[in-house]
């Protein structure tokens, strides 16, 4: 009886090893559960926060503006209202960043838009004060500052010191002499349930 062998080819060598690889392949996609515990790595340390999405747009323009980097932190707040919409707290912190390029109209437009979506959010009413003093309507500015102070209840430094350099400013036309410089409005915003300085001049 004859026997025969069956001689491979070059052609099924190749899909051998193809398949092979992608067997490895696949093997590497499977869910990390799967993974034996010496492969997963070392778990987190207690108390550190699960980050499961990227940081607040707002949260990195507040850190920027107070950095002096306002060309930044006007991207990031851009990237927030890209993500977030142009909600009060987003305008106000576009129009704060404008206000320190001195940028004094678009600053202006985006925090009334501020108040339009939120007629008692009380950074915008601060900061369109501090607009309004830097273009020299001081009388309005007074005004813008009263309220903002009776929408905080008097709670915020900041805020009482703006009106009371507004004050000083419409009741005293020499305000702005020389004893006087160095007087600057402080911007706010709101912070993790109260309000903050937002940078210094």
């Amino acid at each position: 009886m004859r026997s025969t062998t069956r001689s491979t080819t070059p052609s099924s060598d190749l899909l051998r090893c193809c398949g092979l690889a992608l067997a490895l392949v696949c093997a590497g996609c499977a869910p990390s559960d799967r993974l034996s515990p010496a492969y997963r790595g070392l778990p987190a340390p207690p108390g550190a926060p699960h980050l499961d999405e990227a940081v607040d747009g707002l949260v990195v323009g507040h850190r920027l503006m107070a950095a002096g980097e306002y060309e930044l932190a006007l991207k990031a707040y851009f990237r927030a209202a890209a993500k977030q919409g142009l909600t009060a707290d987003v305008l106000s912190a576009i129009g704060s960043a404008n206000l320190r390029l001195g940028r004094l109209g678009q600053a202006e437009t985006q925090l009334r838009r501020a108040i339009a979506e939120d007629e008692r959010f009380v950074p915008a009413w601060n900061n369109l004060g501090v607009v309004l003093m830097e273009k020299g309507e001081a009388g309005e500015a007074r005004r813008v500052f009263e309220t903002a102070f009776a929408l905080d209840s008097g709670g915020s430094d900041d805020i009482r010191r703006n009106l009371r350099l507004a004050i000083a400013k419409t009741e005293n036309r020499d305000y702005d002499s020389a004893p006087n410089e160095g007087n600057n409005f402080d911007l706010v915003r709101r912070g993790e349930g109260r309000y903050l300085l937002l940078a210094t001049p």
